[in-house]
């Protein structure tokens, strides 16, 4: 798995953790190992222009999914595809902000949006009632696998922080 990660935002964030959160997520969903990822980290002017220009809203948004090759998780008897999955963009200041309204770590909610924005590359929408529980429930999921593969508690439903942080 080639993931690639940029941080233009001139604020800290955990690259090397998102890289492995990015791996990681993409091993579990059985994404072929040698496709590409790309991770952009951008300040707010930045994610304010990509916003108005790729989706006709105006400020800045948390992140932004640009799929390439339109790869889907492969079903249990087929092959993973190989190809580019695509781009993500994430803005660490909107990151920050949002988590406090979230109850959640900074680094808590950038994990959150990421693999919000890998299932978006994969095809995944939460348009429709029925969209956002599949996509919700399997986000819910592998933040959950991600936490018992790190040995700690920092995802609860929905991306939401656990009501016990000690359990």
């Amino acid at each position: 798995m080639t993931v690639e990660i940029n941080n233009e935002s001139g604020s800290e964030a955990d690259s090397t953790g998102l890289v492995r959160l990015a791996e990681f997520t993409l091993a579990q969903l059985r994404i072929h190992p040698q496709t590409e990822l790309s991770i952009l980290l951008v300040d707010e002017d930045t994610m304010s222009a990509y916003h108005e220009k790729y989706m006709d809203e105006a400020g800045p948004t948390d992140v932004l999914s640009f799929p390439m090759d339109e790869l889907r998780i492969p079903d249990d008897d087929d092959e993973p595809p190989l190809g580019l999955l695509g781009d993500i963009v994430l803005c660490p200041a909107v990151t920050s902000r949002q988590a406090a309204e979230h109850g959640r770590t900074p680094d808590a909610e950038a994990e959150y949006l990421l693999v919000h924005g890998l299932l978006h590359l994969l095809g995944f929408d939460h348009a429709e009632p029925q969209e956002k529980a599949e996509m919700f429930g399997l986000k819910d999921r592998l933040l959950q696998l991600w936490d018992a593969e790190r040995g700690v508690h920092v995802h609860g439903p929905s991306g939401t922080a656990p009501s016990n942080p000690a359990g």
